[in-house]
């Protein structure tokens, strides 16, 4: 019996490798096509100092290259309040700045705390999104579903990922396969009990394995 339940989890882990791999390798492979109205920068965490997360980092870099490459003429950062001022939104607009991106061409949703929430609040200040091509700059592993939510708000909606580090990425893509599982639930009819109790198991599952903890 131990045995057995020792293949499975095996496998389990196995396959949750494989579908992190392949998140990230899909992402990485995505690249703007044509001008876009908006470059959208999704939410990431802020450190206690203030100052963005490698993460948030790349993803602004990213935004302000693809911005001076002229794929888009606004940039628009998302994400509200975190464990740590200032929000995430300001604090990616202050490295932007620092590299060269001018306020007139910024635009700042301060308020959202998911990714959903970053499509649906910066599709709310932005006149006319339901005509609009955006691009969209996240993590890699994160493109694929990034790319699915910020389609229900913009008429296009283009992803592309950037990559930071082989461990974070790892980390990340393997609580981003947890994170598709549960879209994925949103997505399916099940009664209102099942789907409750499923989606509230994920995120403590998430954090039950360390290299899936957020970062």
């Amino acid at each position: 019996m131990f045995r057995r339940a020792l293949t499975i989890s095996c496998a389990c882990l196995l396959v949750w490798c494989i579908a992190a791999l392949v998140l990230d390798t899909w992402g990485k492979t995505r690249r703007p096509d044509g001008f876009y109205d908006a470059i959208i920068v999704a939410g990431c965490s802020v450190y206690q100092n203030g100052k963005p997360s490698p993460a948030l980092e790349w993803r602004v870099r990213m935004a302000v290259d693809l911005w001076k490459l002229g794929t888009s003429t606004r940039v628009v950062f998302t994400g509200g309040m975190g464990d740590f001022p200032p929000t995430e939104a300001e604090a990616g607009a202050a490295l932007a700045a620092e590299l060269g991106l001018p306020e007139s061409a910024m635009t700042l949703e301060k308020y959202s705390k998911s990714t959903l929430q970053n499509a649906q609040n910066a599709a709310s200040i932005l006149p006319g999104a339901a005509q609009m091509r955006v691009l969209v700059v996240t993590d890699a592993y994160h493109v694929f579903r990034a790319r699915r939510l910020f389609a229900g708000f913009f008429h296009h909606a283009e992803a592309v990922g950037s990559t930071y580090g082989v461990w974070s990425r790892f980390k990340g893509a393997m609580r981003e396969v947890l994170a598709l599982v549960k879209y994925a639930l949103n997505q399916t009819r099940f009664t209102p009990d099942a789907r409750s109790q499923l989606l509230d198991v994920l995120p403590r599952a998430t954090f039950d394995f360390p290299f899936a903890r957020s970062f």
